[in-house]
C-alpha cells in the first residue's frame, strides 16, 4: 500500500510538471523563401536550444508556461527576438531571416566560408535535395566565382566545370545555333533556365547567372529527350527577387574593343512584392581581322508572396545581338583528308575569313512563370509556364575543305527563321514519413512543343580561301587573273538575288509523366527510383523528311546514398537512362524497288556509375570522385546487307573517370579544380562506314584538366586585396576522325589566366589577364577555330 502512495505521488508531479510545460515549434526561412538549416534557436535566459533541420523547421521542448523569449541568430543574416506567451504549445508559423549584407560581407572577407560551393539543389532531381545524399553528380559555378573572373561570356563561366569544354562557338543558326560543348563523351548544348526548356540560338549573358549546374549523365527520367544529352545537361538557375532593396552597377573594359556595362537592382514594393533587374550591353571586336558582337540583355523578374501558402516567380529575359562572325572552317566529311598538320591554320590564325558587312540578327525572349502553393506541411504545388522565342536573320558563312590540301570553298547563305518552344508542368512535391522512414516525392506532368519556321535565301558557292597564298578568290577577270571576292553586303545579296530556300517548318509535340522518390530506409541510407512515360510527335530535327507518330518511351532511374559520416562522406550509385526519338527513313529492296518508310524504336543510353562525396572539415572541402560507363544502343546504321536499307544496331561505348573539387582551406582562400579522363569508342557500326573502335569526334579531348585559387586579404591594411590564379588543360583532340577519310588532330593546349582585386562594402575593382602566355589554341567538331589570344580586362563595380 505504502509502494501504490509513493507511484501515485509520482504521477501526479510529473503529470503536474507536464500540464505545465510546453513546446515552441516553428520554420525558418530566408527572404527567398527557402528553408534555413543549422539555424541557432535559443530560449533566452535558459539552457533550452537547438538547430533548424533542412527543411528550416525547430522544434523547443519541456517550456514552462508563461512569457519567454525566443532568440534566433544564424551566419550572414540579422538576428531575430520573438516574446511570447506560451500556454501548453506555440506554432511560430513561417519566420523570415533577412540577409544582412555587411555580416555576409565580413564573413566573405574573413574565409569563413566555402564561396565556391553551392550545397543543394532544386533543379538536379526536381526536388530539395542536398549534393551529398544526392546519387547524381553534378558541378555548380555560382556567381561569386564569376566576379572573381570578371567572367562576361558564358564559355568561359563553363570552364569551371569538371570535364566539359567548347566544341563549337554560337553559329546563331535558327534551331541549333547555340554553343555546343562536349560532356562526357557527348554533344552538348545550353538548354535549360530554372529546370525548365529554354532554348536559344545564340550564347547566354552571364549578367542573370545565380549559378549554373552541370548535371552530369543522362537525365532523360527527369527532363525528356528534346533538351538533353546521354552527355548532361546546363541549367542555369537565374537571379531572384528578395525582400530589401540592393544592387550594384559595373563598368568593364578590355582588349579587342570590349566594353560591358551591367545593372543588377531590386526593388522591393508593399505587400511582399519585389522586383529585380539585370541588365548588360556589351560591344567587342575580334582578335581576327574582322569580327564582332553588340548585344543588349535585359531581365526583369518578380515576387509576389500573396500569403504564407502562395508565392508567384516570374522571370522573363530580352536578349537583342547582332554581329558578324568569323567563317567556320570544316574538314572533308566526305573525301580523303588532304591536311597532315596544323601550319597552314597557324598560319592564318588570325584571319577571320569574313567582313563586318556580313552580320547576323539574333533575337530571344524567354518568360518563366511559377505559382507554388503549399498544400499543406507535407506538400507543395508548382506550376509552371515557360514561353521561349528565337529569331535569326543574317548571313551565315563556311568554308567547306575541297581536298587538296590548301583550298576551302565558302557557302553562304542569307537565313530568316523563328523558334518557338512551350513547357508547361505540373509537379507535386511531396517530404512526409511512412513508418519510420522519410520519402521525398516528386509528380509531375509535363506538356512540351516547338515549332521551327526557315525561309530566306539558299546557298551558293562563293570563292575560294588557299590558306598557302592567304587569298580570297571568285574566279578570274577578263584577263585571267584571280577576281578578289567581294565580302560587302551588296555584293553577297547581288550573288544571293535569284536563290531561295524555301519555306520549312518542323514541329514536336511531347507529352510526358513522371515519378520520383527518394526514400530514407535509415538516417545514413536512402535510395532513390525514377520513372518517366514519355510519348512523342512531330520531327526530331528540322532537317528530318518525315515526322514521327505517337512514339513511346520509357526511362527509369535508380540511386543509393550510404553517408558513411552523416552529411559529411557518402558512397553513391546509380543507373540513369537517356533516350532520343527516332525519325522515320525511307528505305527500298536491294535493287531500288518497294520504297517505304520505315519506322524506328527510341534511341536508348544507360549509364552505370559509383563514387564518393564528401564534406569535410565544416564543409571547407568538399570533393567528389566518380567512375561511369554509358552504354548507347540501338543506334540507326546502314544495313550491312542491304546498302538502301537501315536497321537498329548501333553502339558507343564512353566510360571515364571524374574529380571535383571545391575548398577553403585557410581564412581567405578558395579553391575550385576538376579533373576527367574519358574514353569513348564506337562498338557496333555497319562494316566500311569508317567508325567502328574509333573515338566519336563529338567526344572532344579525352583528359580535361581546370583549377581557380582566390587569395583574399582578410586584415590589415590590406584587408580586401584579393589575387587569382588558374587555368585550363586540354589534351589532343580528334577533330576528324574516320577510318575511311583520315584523322586530324588539334594539339593539346594549357592556358593560364590570372587576376587582381580590391572589395569592399561600396566597391569593387578587378583586373584580369587571360591566356596570359599567349597561347594559341583551337577548338572544333570536324572543324578547326582558333581560340583568343591574350586579352586584358578591367572592371569597377559600385555597390548600394
Amino acid at each position: 500500500m505504502k509502494k501504490l502512495v509513493h507511484i501515485l505521488s509520482l504521477f501526479m508531479i510529473i503529470w503536474n510538471v507536464s500540464a505545465q510545460s510546453g513546446t515552441i515549434s516553428g520554420t525558418i526561412k530566408n527572404n527567398q523563401n527557402q528553408p534555413l538549416e543549422n539555424v541557432n534557436v535559443v530560449l533566452k535566459g535558459t539552457t533550452i536550444g537547438t538547430r533548424t533541420n533542412l527543411e528550416g523547421q525547430f522544434t523547443l521542448n519541456n517550456i514552462q508556461n508563461g512569457n519567454h523569449t525566443v532568440s534566433i541568430s544564424h551566419i550572414g543574416f540579422a538576428s531575430k527576438e520573438i516574446t511570447i506567451n506560451l500556454a501548453n504549445f506555440n506554432d511560430l508559423g513561417i519566420l523570415i531571416l533577412q540577409e544582412n549584407n555587411q555580416a555576409l560581407e565580413e564573413i566573405v572577407l574573413n574565409g569563413k566560408v566555402n564561396k565556391y560551393r553551392r550545397e543543394e539543389s532544386t533543379v538536379v532531381s526536381k526536388m530539395p535535395l542536398k549534393d551529398i545524399e544526392n546519387p547524381q553528380v553534378y558541378n555548380a559555378i555560382p556567381s561569386e566565382l564569376l566576379k572573381e573572373q570578371v567572367v562576361t561570356n558564358f564559355n568561359d563561366a563553363l570552364k569551371n566545370a569538371t570535364g566539359v569544354t567548347r566544341l563549337w562557338e554560337s553559329t546563331g543558326r535558327n534551331g541549333d545555333g547555340a554553343e555546343f560543348y562536349s560532356m562526357r563523351g557527348f554533344a552538348v548544348q545550353p538548354t535549360m533556365t530554372n529546370g525548365l526548356p529554354s532554348l536559344t540560338n545564340t550564347t547566354i549573358d552571364p549578367i542573370n547567372v545565380d549559378n549554373i549546374e552541370v548535371i552530369k549523365g543522362p537525365s532523360g527520367t527527369l527532363f525528356g529527350s528534346s533538351v538533353i544529352s546521354y552527355g548532361g545537361l546546363i541549367n542555369v538557375v537565374t537571379k531572384k527577387p528578395y525582400e530589401q532593396f540592393g544592387g550594384e552597377i559595373s563598368y568593364i573594359n578590355g582588349t579587342y574593343g570590349s566594353n560591358r556595362l551591367t545593372a543588377d537592382i531590386n526593388i522591393p514594393l508593399k505587400d511582399k512584392i519585389a522586383i529585380r533587374v539585370n541588365s548588360a550591353y556589351t560591344t567587342e571586336e575580334s582578335f581576327q581581322d574582322a569580327g564582332f558582337s553588340n548585344a543588349f540583355f535585359i531581365a526583369p523578374s518578380l515576387k509576389y508572396e500573396v500569403s504564407d501558402k502562395l508565392t508567384f516567380l516570374v522571370n522573363t529575359e530580352f536578349y537583342k545581338n547582332t554581329s558578324a562572325k568569323a567563317s567556320m572552317i570544316f574538314l572533308s566529311r566526305y573525301a580523303p583528308l588532304s591536311f597532315d598538320n596544323m601550319s597552314l591554320f597557324e598560319q592564318n590564325y588570325k584571319k577571320s575569313f569574313t567582313s563586318n558587312d556580313l552580320t547576323m540578327n539574333n533575337n530571344s525572349f524567354n518568360m518563366q512563370m511559377q505559382a507554388l502553393y503549399k498544400l499543406s506541411e507535407n506538400w507543395t504545388s508548382q506550376t509552371v509556364l515557360s514561353k521561349s522565342t528565337t529569331k535569326t536573320n543574317g548571313y551565315y558563312q563556311y568554308l567547306w575543305d575541297s581536298a587538296n590540301g590548301d583550298e576551302f570553298t565558302r557557302f553562304i547563305s542569307k537565313a530568316d527563321g523563328t523558334f518557338y518552344t512551350t513547357d508547361i508542368q505540373q509537379n507535386f512535391i511531396g517530404d512526409f514519413k511512412i513508418g519510420k522512414m522519410r520519402n521525398r516525392l516528386v509528380a509531375g506532368l509535363d506538356y512540351y512543343n516547338s515549332r521551327l519556321i526557315n525561309g530566306g535565301a539558299g546557298w551558293i558557292g562563293y570563292g575560294t580561301v588557299s590558306l598557302v597564298n592567304g587569298t580570297d578568290t571568285n574566279g578570274v577577270d577578263l584577263n585571267g587573273d584571280p577576281l578578289q571576292t567581294v565580302l560587302t553586303q551588296p555584293g553577297v545579296d547581288n550573288a544571293l538575288a535569284g536563290s531561295f530556300g524555301g519555306n520549312t517548318e518542323a514541329n514536336q509535340e511531347v507529352i510526358s509523366a513522371y515519378v520520383s522518390d527518394v526514400l530514407n530506409i535509415t538516417e545514413k541510407l536512402s535510395v532513390m527510383a525514377s520513372l518517366r512515360l514519355d510519348y512523342f510527335d512531330g520531327k526530331t530535327s528540322q532537317y528530318d523528311a518525315e515526322e514521327t507518330k505517337s512514339q513511346v518511351a520509357i526511362s527509369p532511374k535508380f540511386g543509393a546514398v550510404y553517408q558513411l559520416i552523416e552529411n559529411k562522406v557518402s558512397v553513391f550509385g546509380n543507373y540513369m537512362n537517356g533516350f532520343q526519338n527516332v525519325a522515320p527513313i525511307t528505305v527500298a529492296d536491294l535493287d531500288g524497288s518497294n520504297p517505304r518508310t520505315k519506322e524506328f524504336d527510341p534511341e536508348q543510353a544507360n549509364q552505370y556509375e559509383l563514387g564518393l562525396k564528401t564534406s569535410l572539415y565544416k564543409d571547407v572541402i568538399s570533393a567528389s570522385i566518380s567512375y561511369y560507363n554509358i552504354q548507347v544502343k540501338d543506334r540507326v546504321i546502314t544495313d550491312p546487307n542491304n546498302i538502301n536499307n537501315s536497321i537498329q544496331g548501333g553502339e558507343v561505348e564512353s566510360k571515364g573517370i571524374e574529380i571535383s573539387l571545391v575548398a577553403n582551406p585557410i581564412k581567405g582562400l578558395n579553391i575550385i579544380t576538376g579533373f576527367s579522363k574519358n574514353n569513348a569508342e564506337v562498338t557496333k557500326e555497319t562494316p566500311g562506314d569508317g567508325y567502328l573502335g574509333l573515338r566519336p569526334e563529338e567526344a572532344g579531348p579525352e583528359t580535361l584538366v581546370n583549377f581557380w585559387a582566390n587569395y583574399m586579404i582578410t586584415s590589415g591594411q590590406l584587408k580586401g586585396f584579393g589575387i587569382g590564379f588558374g587555368g585550363n588543360y586540354a589534351s589532343e583532340y580528334k577533330t576528324l576522325n574516320r577510318a575511311n577519310i583520315g584523322t586530324f588532330e588539334l594539339p593539346s593546349y594549357t592556358v593560364l589566366n590570372s587576376a587582381l582585386s580590391y572589395d569592399n562594402s561600396k566597391f569593387n575593382v578587378s583586373l584580369k589577364l587571360n591566356n596570359l602566355l599567349n597561347e594559341k589554341y583551337y577548338s572544333g567538331w570536324s572543324t578547326v577555330t582558333p581560340q583568343r589570344l591574350r586579352s586584358i580586362t578591367a572592371g569597377v563595380t559600385y555597390k548600394f
